[in-house]
């Protein structure tokens, strides 16, 4: 069952993208519904596959690199078809949604047992710490996304060739939008994630370093992004570079960590 909900889902994610990138291939419309049909499709299955999970082991999948893997990638579908709907749009489902499918099979692959035995008020605390983290994470991959396609577009009007980024692409503006709210929505989110995980290593003396250092940067580089237009005046352009440059600089540390303490089960 959960293997089916994972190939389903990833499916689902996939055949988004080819969707998305259909106008590209040929003169046709954006397929807006087809693109927000086939996310919702993946987002409905992946979950009834996690809830599945939950039932078979008693507890909810939230710790463990290949339960977080799975969680980030639903999501980063759900933030990312919320945000599809609210812009009518389906490019930035070309950068997204096969990250979501990415995360999901290597979650599967690694595999689904929590590896943390906490119970309680302390298995509350740490599954809302991880919950946020990740919706903060999900939305920092989306501003991510949008702040690529901005370069992308920026520079082909630059140069002045017209072709089909410019005739699909969301506006500028639109990407610009899209790129501050969505850091900004992270980071607010981020924050509560990573006062819960301060708060639990204290209340509970359990500290990873690592983690703990992976997490604050994160914290750092997405508080750069979304508070520096609103107090340091960072404009659209330098934004998108921003947020796209400190997003892969997080996912490169956190593979790093992963190649350095390959100690499986882990939250990292």
């Amino acid at each position: 069952m959960t293997a089916l909900a994972h190939f389903v889902a990833v499916s689902c994610y996939l055949g988004a993208t080819a969707a998305a990138a259909t106008p590209f291939a040929r003169p046709v419309a954006p397929p807006v519904r087809l693109v927000v049909l086939a996310l919702a499709m993946g987002t409905f299955v992946h979950l009834m596959g996690l809830v599945g999970v939950t039932r078979e082991l008693g507890e909810l999948p939230l710790t463990g690199l290949g339960a977080a893997l799975s969680l980030g990638g639903l999501l980063l579908a759900l933030v990312l078809l919320g945000a599809e709907l609210l812009a009518r749009e389906v490019t930035l489902t070309l950068v997204a949604a096969p990250m979501a499918a990415l995360a999901t099979a290597a979650g599967h692959l690694v595999g689904l047992t929590p590896v943390l035995d906490a119970t309680g008020t302390q298995g509350a605390w740490l599954g809302a710490h991880i919950v946020f983290s990740f919706v903060g994470i999900a939305a920092y991959a989306t501003a991510a996304a949008a702040g690529t396609m901005y370069l992308v577009e920026h520079r082909e009007l630059k140069s002045r060739r017209f072709g089909a980024v410019f005739r699909f692409f969301p506006p500028l503006d639109t990407l610009d939008r899209l790129n501050h709210g969505a850091a900004l929505l992270g980071w607010l989110v981020l924050t509560v994630g990573v006062v819960l995980a301060v708060s639990y290593s204290l209340t509970y003396r359990s500290l990873d370093v690592a983690q703990s250092l992976w997490g604050v940067a994160a914290w750092a580089s997405l508080t750069t992004v979304a508070l520096g237009r609103m107090v340091g005046g960072m404009q659209a352009r330098r934004a998108a570079v921003v947020s796209t440059v400190s997003f892969g600089v997080v996912i490169a540390a956190y593979l790093a960590v992963r190649v350095a303490m390959p100690s499986a089960g882990r939250f990292l």
